[in-house]
């Protein structure tokens, strides 16, 4: 009983990581100037004459964002590839450390994860104040497109996060049991995850998933 009281807690005080996720605000946006303005806009010719004027590529704003995690957070896929050309570092975190990939895949943004991880953002870092990974957060939220994608370009299939959780416990235990969320744990677990990965009170995907009632994943995860 205290286990499910535990992991009812954790659920409550954990069901939304991915929303510390902080996109600039309006009035961060207003003051953008250079590069961040252009980055932001998609203005690709004012993007190309500021870096040819010498603009800073890791300079930040208030919140630790480079033109990086701007663009990511503003889906200008066009201006990503330019950035990585020019020496932009694809794999900067920004202070709540989240790199452009997690930002795209808690955005279930295909276009821009995909372009990021074309442009040399890796799939396997650790992000967020989670210790997590972008795959854990996707899970976590039911984005199946962005977890296979993550999946195919190297994604870390167990990494614990700092709530003692995986991509699969977090599909199971964040998710509501639907199709999206069932569509995640296949991805995994044909992806070869570990189904025995306990959490912190020794649960198991399979017996998080039959406590919640989730009958198709608790199925998934016995076959």
């Amino acid at each position: 009983m205290r286990s499910v009281i535990a992991a009812v807690l954790a659920v409550l005080l954990f069901s939304v990581p991915a929303q510390s996720q902080v996109p600039p605000s309006a009035g961060q946006i207003e003051r953008y100037e250079g590069l961040m303005k252009a980055a932001h806009d998609g203005d690709i010719d004012a993007a190309r004459q500021a870096i040819g004027a010498g603009a800073d590529l890791e300079a930040r704003d208030g919140n630790g964002r480079t033109a990086v995690h701007i663009v990511a957070f503003a889906s200008q896929v066009e201006m990503i590839g330019l950035l990585a050309k020019s020496g932009a570092d694809m794999n900067a975190l920004e202070h709540d450390a989240y790199d452009a990939v997690t930002i795209a895949a808690v955005a279930n943004d295909l276009p821009t994860l995909r372009a990021a991880l074309e442009a040399g953002n890796r799939a396997d870092n650790v992000t967020s104040r989670y210790d997590g990974t972008a795959l854990i957060a996707a899970a976590h939220l039911g984005h199946h497109e962005v977890v296979k994608t993550l999946i195919d370009a190297g994604a870390p299939l167990d990494h614990v996060n700092n709530l003692t959780w995986t991509a699969l416990i977090e599909a199971v235990v964040l998710g509501d049991g639907g199709p999206d969320h069932q569509r995640c744990v296949r991805h995994l677990l044909d992806a070869g995850a570990d189904k025995s990965i306990p959490d912190r009170q020794g649960n198991t995907p399979l017996e998080l998933a039959q406590s919640r009632g989730y009958g198709e994943i608790a199925a998934m995860l016995v076959d």
